[in-house]
Parts: C-alpha cells; sequence; structure tokens
C-alpha cells in the first residue's frame, strides 16, 4: 500500500515535500516514481528512484535541478523535495511501485493521489 501526503496550498517560488509511505514492502525493494496529473492533462512521470545499487534518480524536464527524491528506510517512506514551485507544478500527486528495480517498465501499483495548488 502506497499513501501519499504534503500536499496542500503552497505559495508561488516556495516549496513543497511530499511523502509516500510505503507498506507490505520495504521502500528500497523496487523502483519508485512520482508522477503528477494537471486539470485536463495526461498523467506524467515527475521523477524515478531505481532500487539497484546506485539508487539512481531520473528527473522529468521541468522539475530537473529543482526535485529532490529520496527514500528513508527508517520511515518506510520516500520523499520529494521541491523548490521554486511554479504555477505549472499544481496538480494531483501520486507515488507507485514498478515491478522490479527498473524505472523503464511500467508502474504496477499507485498510491490515491494528494493534490497541490500554487498560489500566486
Amino acid at each position: 500500500q502506497l499513501v501519499e501526503s504534503g500536499g496542500g496550498l503552497v505559495e508561488s517560488g516556495g516549496s513543497l515535500r511530499l511523502s509516500c509511505t510505503v507498506s507490505g514492502v520495504t521502500v528500497d525493494r523496487y523502483a519508485m516514481g512520482w508522477f503528477r496529473q494537471a486539470p485536463g492533462q495526461e498523467r506524467e512521470r515527475v521523477s524515478c528512484i531505481s532500487s539497484s545499487g546506485d539508487g539512481k534518480v531520473y528527473y522529468e524536464g521541468s522539475v530537473r535541478g529543482r526535485c529532490t527524491v529520496s527514500r528513508d528506510k527508517a520511515e518506510n517512506t520516500m520523499y520529494l523535495l521541491m523548490n521554486s514551485v511554479r504555477a505549472e507544478d499544481a496538480g494531483e500527486y501520486f507515488c507507485a511501485t514498478y515491478p522490479s528495480n527498473c524505472c523503464d517498465e511500467k508502474p504496477d501499483y499507485w498510491g490515491q493521489r494528494t493534490q497541490v495548488a500554487v498560489s500566486s
């Protein structure tokens, strides 16, 4: 089970931190990703962290340099920290797990989402 939290109203230019708490499996067992969906748009991947030894992280172009994804094994939680938040970052954010340690496959389990709104 994946449960997102940390969404809400964020001021433009501010920061947000989202959490994805994992149960039933360790947070580093499989690759995990953050996705978002803006109103009227398709869901897009924001980032993916592999579960291979190097823990490589992929960031989608518009968030690269503003986002950091990390995992806390003690909390069994994955985090997304985003700085310099923009209006276009608003939307529903989902976390997901992949069936292996590879980010090239399709996710197989999804959280229920957390909503992010951005104020100007």
